[in-house]
């Protein structure tokens, strides 16, 4: 026999028989008393029997009725009790899940995605391995990550990328440089600047060797780090300008950095979630590829 009814249609009788009055029954799970009607008209009809007799003032069950409330009741008390397991179950799921991700995007994506995580499985760790773009292909290639976020460029055949995010560069500055003021800055403009460059060991400095290279800065940089942030902190200090990833950017309201496009070209790149090729994830590391994916058609 095809059952032609849901449990909203179960929870539509059980009010109705707890309550015996459709206006009050209908009040009771948020319904209109026509709404109401009609679940139980469906009920019944899918069942091929009259479960209520109706009077204007009372509503009783047929004998049908009395046979179906038995068995009705113990198949909600079924189904709320497996959800309830099933809610327990996601409670205490304990386990450790490990992510390689440039820091950059780590700053970006990680904290809220971590909290709406942790709400959902409080007992599940979390470790950030927060590194260069090398360094974090390194580990999703070893397993020693269950997966990483890293921009998509020069990867290997076993690693594959899921796109997140375009992100484009910018010149990091302060906000009360003359330059904070300008709505755009060739890079040839950039280079004629104090500029904090970026040592040859990170990703960054390679991906703008390949797109700006041949732009020929008219004087070397004050200084190299190794790190975006600790660019951003020499630009803070005042000592000059830096071309940082915009994602990396501290938020406005807690800053005395601004940002200004790069033009000329301008300089973007995809950064995506990486993964080993053929590695079988555990649950709690694909609800966590999940929520970043969420985060990203959030963000988009």
């Amino acid at each position: 026999m095809p059952v032609n009814f849901d449990l909203n249609d179960l929870y539509a009788f059980r009010a109705l028989l707890e309550y015996g009055n459709f206006r009050l029954a209908a009040e009771s799970i948020c319904l209109s008393q026509s709404a109401l009607s009609r679940r139980i008209e469906k009920l019944e009809a899918a069942l091929g029997a009259k479960l209520f007799d109706r009077t204007t003032r009372r509503v009783t069950l047929t004998l049908y009725g009395q046979t179906f409330a038995d068995r009705c009741g113990q198949l909600l008390a079924d189904v709320e009790s497996m959800l309830s397991d099933i809610d327990k179950a996601s409670e205490e799921r304990t386990g450790l899940i490990t992510v390689a991700t440039v820091p950059s995007a780590a700053c970006y994506f990680m904290p809220d995605v971590i909290r709406r995580f942790q709400s959902r499985y409080p007992r599940v760790r979390i470790k950030l391995i927060d590194s260069s773009a090398g360094n974090v292909i390194e580990a999703v290639t070893r397993g020693q990550a269950d997966f990483g976020i890293c921009f998509a460029q020069n990867l290997q055949p076993d690693i594959e990328c899921v796109p997140l995010v375009e992100d484009v560069y910018v010149a990091a500055c302060r906000r009360d440089s003359p330059l904070a003021k300008r709505k755009s800055l060739t890079w040839q403009a950039f280079y004629q600047q104090d500029y904090i460059g970026l040592d040859k060991t990170s990703g960054n400095r390679n991906l703008l060797d390949q797109r700006v290279g041949h732009i020929r800065p008219e004087r070397p940089s004050i200084c190299e780090t190794r790190h975006v942030t600790t660019m951003l902190g020499m630009v803070e200090a005042g000592i000059g300008i830096a071309a940082v990833p915009a994602m990396s950017m501290p938020r406005a309201e807690y800053s005395l950095l601004t940002s200004v496009p790069l033009t000329e070209p301008e300089v973007r790149r995809t950064v995506g979630l990486i993964r080993r090729r053929g590695r079988i994830q555990s649950y709690i590391a694909a609800e966590l590829e999940a929520l970043i994916t969420e985060q990203y058609r959030d963000l988009r």
